[in-house]
């Protein structure tokens, strides 16, 4: 029997754009000798199908079902492929544990405190071989002293947005009294802010799932961008960054490396696939956790689809296994 899959894409944020061409590339990839599959988009006019031929059909949230040419479709399980809010924030995982329909990502409190970079460090602080960069936590309104903050922090600094995706509103701050204006940029993207430590290392990301009652890690991909950092431009610029996947780690590395990131999954208590940024550290070869993604983006271009075809399967067989571990 074929299950019939929402596929969701959209979102209220920014990141909109890669959703759409993430859930093209998912839906490219679905086997549909197994799964029917209905793409619907979410945004602030509403949640709608769009089939090719006719209007926008809106859904009905009271069940989540749709109804088309007299006959109402009810979903076997929902792909989430919305970047930011509200499909990688808790939101829609809530939605869906109320209605009781299965979807491929983490539940609703695990999305919701990865959300926020600074409560997610104080989830994995304590993991071993794991380091995270000192950093202080600060909030819009709040009872914050910058001069505390550079005695206490060594330049140069990263500023971000804590909840924020896409590395939009981020800052690197070389220059003491470039601290304020950057604060600033990132209190226009959220509330909160999380000012670290730089640290000077190679960049890597890999990405995580479970699938068949296992927790396998994908190559991972190294980032050597051309910008300062990895920016929203040169995460999404072609040619802007340098990606080699797989990353060149030495056999120690890897080993090391794919047994932080599963403990970190397993911490977290993770579902599905999920990306973790991190850093190994000049010098040491100390492994700095960054951020973890738990809806990473599919794009043709994005790292999973690369890693992916690095570990040796196919898009389909890699949405299959994820598919079948997660909606049953």
């Amino acid at each position: 029997m074929k299950k019939t899959i929402a596929l969701l894409t959209g979102g209220t944020t920014g990141e909109w754009v890669v959703s759409v061409k993430s859930a093209a590339t998912i839906a490219q990839n679905i086997d549909p000798n197994l799964y029917d599959v209905y793409k619907i988009m979410l945004n602030e006019k509403g949640w709608f199908y769009e089939p090719a031929d006719s209007v926008k059909i809106e859904i009905d949230k009271n069940d989540f079902s749709l109804t088309l040419e007299g006959r109402k479709i009810k979903f076997d399980g929902v792909f989430i492929a919305i970047h930011g809010s509200p499909g990688e924030d808790g939101k829609l995982q809530g939605y869906f544990d109320m209605l009781g329909i299965p979807y491929t990502a983490c539940d609703a409190l695990t999305s919701s405190i990865t959300m926020n970079k600074g409560y997610t460090k104080a989830v994995v602080a304590g993991i071993d071989k794991l380091y995270t960069a000192k950093s202080v936590q600060i909030f819009k309104g709040g009872n914050y002293n910058l001069n505390q903050i550079k005695q206490d922090l060594r330049l140069p600094y990263f500023v971000k947005p804590n909840s924020g995706g896409s590395s939009i509103g981020m800052s690197k701050v070389k220059h003491a009294d470039d601290l304020e204006t950057a604060i600033e940029k990132a209190f226009k993207e959220d509330s909160q802010i999380l000012i670290e430590e730089f640290v000077s290392g190679r960049e890597f990301s890999v990405g995580i799932f479970g699938a068949e009652g296992k927790v396998i890690v994908l190559p991972a991909t190294e980032v050597i961008p051309k910008n300062e950092f990895f920016d929203f431009e040169a995460k999404y610029t072609p040619g802007a960054t340098e990606e080699i996947t797989p990353g060149r780690m030495s056999a120690e590395e890897v080993t090391r490396v794919q047994q932080v990131v599963k403990d970190v999954y397993q911490k977290l208590n993770c579902r599905g696939v999920v990306r973790i940024d991190y850093f190994l550290e000049e010098g040491t070869g100390k492994f700095y956790f960054i951020e973890i993604n738990t809806i990473p983006g599919q794009t043709a271009t994005s790292f999973i689809p690369q890693q992916v075809a690095a570990m040796g399967i196919t898009l389909k067989e890699f949405y299959t296994l994820l598919m079948k571990e997660t909606l049953g």
